[in-house]
């Protein structure tokens, strides 16, 4: 896969970004978090135990966040586009040296999608952050805008087609809506 020079133009001024020790320490805190999807999965074991009348649907989008992450690995690992040299540098190590696609968007994307579907405040502040968890990992330099564009696309399509394929209701849903009573119309 090959960079185009609008991606190489857009990472180097988000990397310059880096330049301020304040947004480089968020950027390297978002990166960090999201290695592995793993606070996207603490968010789902952390709602699973707090939100008892949705447990189920908390468990389910924390295993669509998993299966995106599974797949945008598998993907790396087929494309194998290596990761950017931006001319100031990373701002962190990585786990890999396959960047196409973001795993951190993948994931992030999946969780807002997942997520944002349980609650109205989820709704609300999971894709927020799920952004910003996308834009650290060009502020930190070590994907091009491609990657966490194709990661962000795969995540929101994973998380919404393993919801219908597995044939789980929505990951808001808790089942079905209670039958009324005999002799009682809705």
């Amino acid at each position: 896969m090959r960079c185009t020079d609008a991606d190489r133009r857009l990472l180097s001024a988000l990397r310059d970004c880096g330049a301020d020790p304040r947004v480089a320490a968020v950027a390297r805190a978002f990166s960090l978090a999201g290695e592995h999807g793993a606070v996207w999965l603490a968010a789902g074991a952390a709602g699973a135990a707090l939100d008892r009348e949705r447990r189920g649907g908390w468990l389910r989008a924390a295993g669509l966040v998993a299966g995106a992450h599974l797949v945008s690995m598998g993907v790396k690992r087929v494309v194998r586009r290596p990761r950017p040299r931006p001319a100031a540098g990373p701002l962190v190590r990585t786990a890999g040296r396959h960047s196409f696609p973001s795993s951190h968007a993948t994931s992030a994307a999946a969780a807002a999608v997942a997520y944002g579907a349980l609650r109205p405040a989820g709704a609300r502040l999971v894709p927020p952050l799920a952004a910003l968890m996308c834009v650290s990992r060009l502020v930190v330099g070590v994907h091009y805008p491609s990657d966490v564009l194709a990661g962000a696309l795969l995540g929101g399509a994973t998380a919404r087609l393993g919801a219908a394929r597995t044939g789980a209701a929505p990951p808001g849903d808790t089942g079905p809506a209670p039958r009324p009573a005999a002799g009682v119309r809705p």
